[in-house]
């Protein structure tokens, strides 16, 4: 069943960048939150909600499949429930790595690294988001960046490098969105970030499932 799981992930995962790619609408809206359904589906059957660990990822992923689909909206309220529910879904993935046990707290040390440099490239994006819709989006903007770097460190300090890795490329996704969407658009830009998106969520879980023991296939 896991095998199956994992395919339906890859297939999904494959139809919405190829959706991305091209433009195709109808793909973007079915394989998008198909591939996060069947992710969760991935980490239930491997036995993550049999551990405080495990339960908690499993809170993260079902945020972030609701951020999937408010972002398939337009406009700026859409924008804001989908970069609220990532950031519950980010908050969550702290306290599953908390529960999993920050063994190696100078890990933590490449996370921040990597938060730095994130910052010193998307510097621009505060003061974009200012301008386009004032003080309460760029506060929102400015929240997630600070609950995603708290993930991001959090996730190195478990001393797990793939959950490490993998919350360093959702960072990288969502630097990519949001300078594309605030500052200045470039050329297969929606593709890197849902690429990227899906390599950091599936190597959260891969990280995860491994320090709690479970098999991941």
């Amino acid at each position: 069943m896991l095998i199956l799981a994992w395919s339906a992930v890859v297939v999904a995962a494959v139809v919405n960048w190829w959706g991305v790619a091209t433009g195709t609408r109808s793909a973007v809206v079915g394989a998008k939150p198909l591939t996060l359904v069947a992710l969760i589906g991935v980490a239930g059957l491997a036995g993550a909600g049999e551990s405080i660990s495990g339960r908690w990822l499993l809170v993260g992923l079902v945020l972030c499949l609701a951020g999937d689909v408010f972002l398939l909206g337009d406009g700026e309220s859409a924008f804001l429930a989908g970069l609220s529910a990532f950031l519950l879904g980010h908050l969550a993935y702290v306290v599953s790595f908390v529960a999993l046990g920050l063994a190696e707290p100078a890990w933590g040390l490449i996370g921040l690294m990597a938060l730095i440099a994130v910052l010193l490239a998307t510097r621009r994006v505060i003061p974009a988001a200012y301008r386009e819709g004032g003080a309460v989006l760029a506060g929102a903007v400015a929240a997630y960046m600070v609950v995603i770097g708290a993930m991001v460190v959090t996730a190195w300090m478990t001393g797990e490098w793939l959950i490490g890795l993998g919350a360093m490329t959702f960072m990288v996704s969502d630097a990519i969105l949001a300078v594309a969407r605030f500052v200045r658009s470039a050329r297969h830009a929606d593709l890197a970030v849902m690429v990227t998106y899906h390599v950091g969520q599936v190597l959260i879980v891969i990280g995860v499932l491994s320090a709690l023991r479970l098999s991941v296939l």
